[in-house]
C-alpha cells in the first residue's frame, strides 16, 4: 500500500498520475524491518538524504495507492508481476553460422598482432575514462578499474569485501545469440570469481534494436534463454535488471549487447587475488584449457582486428565445465597459493598475459607448444580458461596435492611458463618488452579523444 502524500516531490499540486509515472532519477526503493526503520532513517539524514516510509507491504495480493484522502488505485499484484502478460512478438530463429574450416587458421607475427590489438579500441585501456571519477569509494577500494572486477571493503567488517564486474561480448551474440547471453553471464562469473569471490548475484542490461522486426525479436529471444541458463547453471540469479530497445540509427540497429552486471562476496580480503604478476620466479598456470591451450579463432579479436573477419560461431559455453574450474580456482585463491590470477577471454592467451604484464610492470616467458600453430595457441578464445600464478614449491607435497585433485576434476591445468624479467616472450615470437605493450595500450583512447586517431 502506497501513500503519495508522503513521498517528498520536488513540485507543488502534482497529480497521483504524475507522481507514479515520473522518472526522477536517483531514488531507490528499500523494504525495511519496521525495527529498522530509524536506523535506516539515521544513515539517511547523515549524507544529506530524503527519507519517508511512504507505505507498507500488505497480505492480500493487491497493489494500493492512495492519494489525499482516496483510493487512486486498485490493482491485482500478481498480474503485475509473475503472472503478468508476456512481450511474444514474432520472431525468427537466428541463422546459426557455419564453423571455419579445418586449418583456417590466418597467420601473422604474434608479436605484432599483440600490440595492434592492444592498441585497438576493443581492448585498449579505459583508464582515461574511470580516471575522471572516483574510483577510491571513500578509501574502501582495494582494486582499482583495470583487472577483472572492482572491489570494494566492506566498511566496519574487518575482513568482507565486495567484488563487481560487467561484461558482454557484442559479436558472439551477434553470431549466436543463445551462446552469447550464456557467455555475458559467464565472463561476469569468471570475472568475479578470479578475484576470489563467491558470485552472489547479477543484474542484466538488455540493449537490442528494433524488436518489432522479426530477426531483431530472434536476438532478443535468444539472448534470455542463453542467460536464463547460464544463471541457473551457474547459480547466479539475475536480481533486477532492465531493457533498452529501439536503438537504431538510420535504420541500422545496435549489435545485440545484453550486459550482464555481477556482485560476489570475497570473506576475506587479505586472500583475495588481483591481476597483477606478484613476484619474479612464480610459475603461471592456464587452468580449464583445451590439450592445445586454445582452439577457437572465430568470432575472435585476433580475426576482426587482424584479418577483418567476423566467420563463424562464437566459441560454445560448457557451463558444466566453467562451474567445476570456477569453483576449483576459487578454492585455490581461498587457500593462500595464488598469487595473481585473470580470467582468459577477449584477445586469448596472449592478451590475458601481456595484461598481467602490464599491470604490475614483471614479464613472462612461455616457451608454448612444439610443432602446434600457435596463432590459435595464443589468440584462440575458448571459454572457461583462468590464468594463475602460485607461490609454491614444485616439489612439495602441496603441489601434488593440487595436481592430484585437479585431475580428480578432470581439469587441465599445464604449468605454462613462469614469471620474470622485463619481457613478454611467446613461444618463439620476439620477446615485447612490458613498457612498450603499455604504450601501445595506454595510447589509443586519450589518442581518439584527441581526435587523433583515424580510421582506416
Amino acid at each position: 500500500e502506497l501513500d503519495l502524500d508522503k513521498v517528498p516531490v520536488r513540485e507543488e499540486r502534482m497529480s497521483a498520475y504524475e507522481m507514479m509515472l515520473s522518472e526522477s532519477q536517483e531514488r531507490m526503493l528499500m523494504v525495511l524491518r519496521p525495527e529498522k526503520e530509524k536506523q535506516a532513517e539515521a544513515i539517511f539524514h547523515k549524507w544529506g538524504l530524503d527519507f519517508a516510509i511512504v507505505g507498507k507491504t500488505t497480505d492480500d495480493l493487491r497493489f494500493r495507492v492512495l492519494h489525499q484522502g482516496d483510493e487512486v488505485a486498485n490493482l491485482p499484484i500478481k498480474d503485475l508481476g509473475d503472472q503478468a502478460p508476456e512481450y511474444d512478438r514474432p520472431w525468427t530463429e537466428p541463422k546459426k553460422p557455419a564453423p571455419l574450416a579445418a586449418g583456417d587458421a590466418p597467420q601473422a607475427d604474434v608479436a605484432e598482432a599483440l600490440l595492434k590489438l592492444l592498441g585497438g579500441p576493443d581492448l585498449s585501456s579505459r583508464r582515461w575514462v574511470w580516471e575522471q571519477y572516483d574510483t577510491l569509494i571513500q578509501g574502501n577500494s582495494l582494486q582499482l578499474p583495470g583487472g577483472d572486477a572492482g572491489v570494494v571493503r566492506v566498511e566496519g567488517h574487518p575482513t568482507k569485501a565486495l567484488a563487481f564486474s560487467s561484461d558482454v561480448t557484442p559479436r558472439y551474440c551477434e553470431a549466436d545469440p543463445y551462446e552469447g547471453g550464456k557467455q555475458a553471464v559467464a565472463e561476469c562469473w569468471r570475472n568475479l570469481t578470479a578475484t576470489g569471490a563467491l558470485p552472489l548475484a547479477a543484474t542484466d542490461n538488455l540493449n537490442f534494436g528494433n524488436p518489432e522486426r522479426r530477426e531483431i525479436m530472434g536476438q532478443l529471444v535468444g539472448a534470455v534463454k542463453g542467460i536464463g541458463d547460464a544463471c541457473r547453471a551457474l547459480g547466479f540469479p539475475i536480481v533486477s535488471g532492465n531493457v533498452s530497445l529501439y536503438n537504431e540509427t538510420n535504420g541500422q540497429g545496435i549489435l545485440p549487447t545484453p550486459t550482464i552486471g555481477g556482485v560476489g562476496l570475497i570473506a576475506d580480503w587479505s586472500r583475495m587475488a588481483r591481476i597483477g604478476f606478484a613476484a619474479e620466479g612464480q610459475m603461471i598456470l592456464l587452468v580449464g584449457a583445451p590439450s592445445m591451450w586454445g582452439t577457437h579463432l572465430a568470432q575472435s579479436a585476433y580475426m576482426r582486428d587482424i584479418h577483418g573477419r567476423t566467420d563463424g560461431p562464437p566459441p560454445p559455453v560448457d557451463l558444466d565445465h566453467e562451474k567445476r574450474v570456477g569453483d576449483h580456482v576459487r578454492a585455490l585463491i581461498a587457500s593462500g597459493v595464488v598469487t595473481s590470477a585473470h580470467d582468459v577471454s577477449d584477445g586469448g592467451i596472449a592478451v590475458a598475459l601481456a595484461e598481467m604484464a602490464m599491470a604490475s610492470g614483471i614479464g613472462a616467458t612461455v616457451p608454448g607448444l612444439v610443432g602446434t600453430d600457435p596463432i590459435p595457441v595464443w589468440f584462440g578464445e575458448d571459454q572457461g580458461r583462468y590464468l594463475l600464478t602460485l607461490s609454491i614449491d614444485p616439489q612439495s607435497k602441496e603441489w601434488d596435492a593440487i595436481r592430484e585433485e585437479q585431475s580428480k576434476l578432470g581439469i587441465f591445468a599445464p604449468w605454462i611458463g613462469s614469471t620474470g624479467g622485463s619481457d613478454v616472450k611467446l613461444g618463439e615470437a620476439r620477446a615485447i618488452p612490458v613498457g612498450e605493450l603499455t604504450a601501445a595500450y595506454e595510447s589509443w583512447f586519450p589518442r581518439f579523444m584527441a581526435n587523433e586517431v583515424v580510421d582506416p
